[in-house]
């Protein structure tokens, strides 16, 4: 995957190039201190993702996203120190959406997502999701540019809090939805995703490892290696549906 970098900040783009270096796949093809560089950027060397800060002199990075056709665009990871961004950057498509200052793991998780949504963009277009018969609900209708998008809950990966809103992670991407944790427990399925803590929601079968640092405290790890903590009050449950 061939990666552009774009951040007025130089200690932010070295720290990104390193750890772009240990990550199996992936190129770093150049850099950009603004969106205006970063635009040229783009059209000269075709990268497959573009790691985008948002506060820049000249073009702000939500303002450079919003120039580009989201059809034909490379994916676009978000990179800021601000949460508030958020609602903003989901409303352009980004793939994922990265507080400074960047974990490796989180980076890692977002270079697999822009991957799964860069090869499955065209056949997701197409594909549709069965409904579930349930009393409780099988998508989560999510504010987009221009009305709604929805979210089938079985393509949910995961859910976090994230002060105000929760992260709804999919393979593909992640989208930014206005609600409590306890107002989505009432309306997903627990044998969909289990809620593991108080902030956040995991779909088990995604689980690859466990790691159990001591007696209490207890971390799931997902195929695309997100680490989520298991609360204390969630453990037991959380371990014995995972031996079922």
């Amino acid at each position: 995957m061939r990666v552009l970098l774009v951040d007025d900040e130089p200690p932010a783009l070295d720290r990104l190039a390193a750890f772009f270096a240990s990550i199996p796949g992936t190129e770093v093809v150049g850099t950009a201190a603004n969106g205006v560089e970063a635009q040229a950027a783009i059209e000269r060397l075709q990268p497959d993702l573009v790691m985008l800060d948002i506060q820049m002199p000249e073009m702000s990075g939500l303002a450079l996203a919003g120039t580009l056709p989201i059809d034909i665009r490379p994916e676009i990871v978000f990179v800021t120190a601000f949460e508030h961004f958020a609602p903003d950057a989901f409303e352009v498509e980004a793939a994922d959406y990265l507080l400074k200052p960047v974990r490796l793991d989180r980076l890692r998780q977002a270079v697999e997502r822009a991957k799964r949504r860069q090869a499955g963009r065209r056949a997701m277009q197409t594909a549709g999701a069965a409904p579930l018969r349930s009393d409780y609900d099988d998508a989560i209708w999510v504010p987009a540019r221009g009305g709604q998008t929805r979210v089938p809950v079985a393509s949910i990966d995961w859910i976090e809090a994230a002060g105000d809103y929760a992260m709804l992670h999919t393979p593909l991407r992640s989208y930014l939805y206005r609600s409590t944790m306890s107002a989505l427990e009432k309306r997903i399925d627990p044998a969909e995703l289990m809620r593991v803590h108080r902030s956040a929601f995991v779909r088990l079968a995604r689980v690859v490892e466990t790691r159990r640092m001591d007696k209490w405290l207890l971390t799931l790890v997902l195929g695309d290696g997100a680490e989520i903590a298991v609360g204390p009050n969630y453990a037991k449950a959380v371990g014995d549906a995972l031996q079922a």
